[in-house]
């Protein structure tokens, strides 16, 4: 799968992916294009940075007076504490200042900060940023990390990935604005999950089906380990790792507010392009009061009760057009019965061993005409039931 690689990167503790120019200019530029003014008079802080590799710092550099920032701060973690199977390396910015010092430099973290004209040009850039030691590592976790947060307006980031729930609990403690990135999965922590439930967190402008590349610092590590179009990709001869990751934030953009165009149920039966849903009824899940939608193109406009939605329907969700209930897993939602059931295999052969509830999965009876195999088999009479990854739960506005 795409993410295997993050997941890959979670297990080593290998979080170093450096986010695309094109990738960052792309989703950052729609909320100016949102608001012009949603970055002006604004402290940034840049923390979990690398500002001698990643783009991030070097974009809102470039662009500190048209966006009008009031101050722009970046901090980075010391070499030693990374932990990542990497070699050590120093970029020409740092090894040019007067402090730097190869030592003090793995062990201790960044700071480069950018508010004034430095070298007097008439334009404040990335030729003015600053840097110095801090005392600590750069741990975003670390008192000093967590005074520069305090002290900013907005934060925006790649966290490491095998550190996404502190810090997003991190981003929660002072109610910061943000935009940050994060694996698609994390959609079903109930940490994130609960938070876009109740509208304090949302996804980004770049839809999620777009798979996000990344730089990485060891290349011969990940063509070793991934393959070619599943793991990564080669494009103008650098490898990028792949990944379907999302940006998440609390700040608005304009798509979030723009309604999807709906047909009937009876439409979408008759002229939907999904095998799944022309031609077929509808069917509702065993253990949850909701009918089960598999395409966000495919939501009825005449239907009122819940309906279990794709994941990926989030990047399309309009506030004011739907309500989220629910989520579609166990320890989210309460299911409504707990029928006894044999799991079967891809192949739909039993494999003597037996759950509840379909592993806390929302399910349904298996349709031999529109799924590949049966999931389940209920151990008392033989009916044969389909799982369901995880779905959102959702409802239209105006209903109970």
């Amino acid at each position: 799968m795409a993410n295997d690689n993050l997941k890959h990167a979670k297990k080593a503790k290998n979080d170093e992916f450096y986010t695309q120019w094109c990738d960052i200019e792309k989703e950052i530029m729609a909320y100016v294009e949102y608001n012009k003014d949603v970055f002006r008079g604004k402290t940034v802080l840049l923390p979990c940075d690398d500002p001698e590799w990643s783009n991030f710092t070097k974009f809102f550099a470039q662009n500190f007076e048209e966006f009008g920032l009031k101050k722009l701060i970046s901090t980075s973690y010391a070499y030693e504490s990374k932990k990542v199977n990497m070699p050590y390396q120093t970029s020409l910015f740092e090894e040019q200042a007067p402090h730097f010092d190869p030592d003090i430099n793995k062990i201790r973290g960044k700071i480069f900060t950018l508010d004034h004209d430095t070298n007097q040009n008439g334009v404040i850039d990335i030729e003015d940023l600053e840097w110095q030691y801090l005392e600590g590592d750069g741990d975003f976790r670390s008192d000093e990390v967590k005074k520069l947060r305090n002290e900013s307006d907005i934060i925006i980031t790649n966290p490491p990935f095998s550190l996404f729930r502190e810090f997003l609990a991190w981003l929660f403690e002072e109610d910061k604005k943000f935009i940050m990135i994060g694996n698609k999965n994390c959609i079903t922590y109930k940490e994130t999950f609960s938070k876009i439930k109740e509208n304090k967190m949302w996804v980004g402008k770049t839809p999620m089906s777009v798979d996000l590349l990344f730089g990485v610092p060891n290349e011969e590590e990940l063509l070793s380990s991934k393959k070619l179009g599943s793991g990564y990709r080669i494009v103008d001869g650098k490898v990028l790792a792949r990944s379907q990751s999302i940006w998440l934030t609390n700040i608005e953009h304009g798509r979030r507010h723009q309604s999807l165009q709906l047909m009937t149920m009876a439409d979408n039966i008759k002229h939907s392009k999904h095998k799944e849903i022309k031609g077929y009824e509808y069917q509702t899940y065993e253990n949850y009061n909701a009918i089960e939608v598999p395409y966000t193109d495919a939501i009825p406009s005449n239907y009122d009760g819940v309906m279990g939605v794709p994941i990926s329907f989030l990047d399309k969700y309009c506030p004011e057009q739907f309500k989220i209930v629910d989520l579609g897993i166990v320890g989210s939602c309460k299911f409504t019965n707990n029928r006894k059931m044999e799991i079967l295999d891809k192949n739909g052969n039993g494999t003597g061993k037996y759950t509840y509830n379909a592993k806390g999965t929302l399910y349904r009876k298996f349709n031999k005409d529109k799924d590949t195999s049966p999931a389940f088999k209920d151990v008392n009479d033989g009916t044969l039931y389909s799982s369901i990854y995880a779905r959102v739960l959702i409802q239209k506005r105006g209903n109970k």
